[in-house]
């Protein structure tokens, strides 16, 4: 399978990941998260395995994403954006806007950048002023699987790996 490598950080080895199993109000959707960057899927496991009291786990899949971008419905996020940033508020606010699509890659509502998100949510923040600050920050990367069908044909577990 042409493919890339990707992760997905957590406590548990998944093997056959089910996209309706996460929380509903995260940055894409419910969907199945994983990043071409190890270091945020390791970073992300080990946060959790805190939180758990358990073991941080790495898997590693291929994810043949250019059939999934000629096949599926996709969303793309190049930037912290305005694009971005009213998907990212709109999903946080239960709105179902990831439901148009199998798949939703982009920056990732992180430590980083989070501040600048809850400000504008809450109103206390506007627009020009949160592009601006979020214009200062790369965005890492996370990918979204939302569809059950594209997940199963086009991500395939290809192990764990240690952490450190």
């Amino acid at each position: 399978m042409n493919g890339i490598v990707v992760y997905h950080g957590g406590t548990e080895i998944v093997t056959h990941p089910v996209c309706k199993f996460g929380r509903r109000y995260l940055d894409f959707g419910q969907g199945f998260y994983v990043t071409d960057l190890r270091q945020q899927a390791a970073d992300w496991a080990m946060q959790m395995a805190d939180r758990r009291n358990g073991k941080p786990v790495l898997n590693r899949y291929l994810l043949n994403r250019e059939a999934i971008l000629s096949e599926a419905r996709c969303k793309i996020f190049d930037a912290y954006d305005r694009d971005w940033l009213e998907f990212i508020v709109a999903s946080r606010r239960g709105q179902p806007v990831a439901d148009a699509y199998d798949y939703i890659e982009g920056g990732v509502a992180n430590d980083r950048v989070v501040d600048t998100v809850n400000l504008y949510m809450t109103g206390l923040m506007d627009i020009t002023t949160a592009l601006r600050r979020l214009s200062e920050h790369q965005p890492n990367n996370q990918m979204c699987l939302l569809s059950q069908e594209i997940t199963d044909k086009y991500l395939i577990f290809d192990g764990t790996e240690g952490i450190r």
